[in-house]
């Protein structure tokens, strides 16, 4: 969902973090299991490549008091080489990801201009019309398959 609002809003995503969880119908994230495998995975790719710091990654909140990481990981959270950072819902980790604000939706449903959900907004409302607009187009008869 996030690679995807990624891609719908023009913002891109830090490649130094991971996410993992599962999100319900109300963007709410969700436990997962294997939580300390995958962090520890990760961290383990990082340390290949070479920490620099900016590397993390994302869990659910709800998996945060599950937590049993080796000592190496641990003592690397510790320095600020590597981040454990846990998130509620999508906008908290969309925000995380990109280091933009998701966005809050204010009166009538509007979010605020430059945040990730505004920009997501804007795109879905562009597509739409465009689809509209080729709708009608065929509907009329002005299409370019005759």
């Amino acid at each position: 969902l996030c690679a995807l609002m990624s891609v719908l809003s023009g913002v891109p995503i830090r490649q130094g973090l991971a996410i993992t969880g599962s999100v319900n119908q109300h963007r709410e994230a969700q436990a997962i299991g294997g939580v300390n495998e995958k962090i520890e995975g990760f961290y383990d790719v990082c340390c290949a490549k070479g920490l620099t710091g900016d590397q993390g990654v994302l869990i659910p909140t709800s998996n945060a008091k599950h937590l049993m990481l080796r000592p190496d990981v641990v003592e690397a959270v510790e320095r600020g080489k590597f981040a454990v950072y846990t998130y509620d819902n999508v906008d908290q980790a969309i925000t995380l990801l990109t280091g933009v604000s998701a966005g809050e939706p204010g009166m009538g449903g509007r979010y605020p201009p430059d945040t990730v959900n505004f920009l997501v907004d804007k795109r879905l409302h562009e597509l739409s019309d465009l689809m509209l607009s080729f709708a009608e187009k065929s509907s009329n008869g002005d299409n370019d398959n005759k």
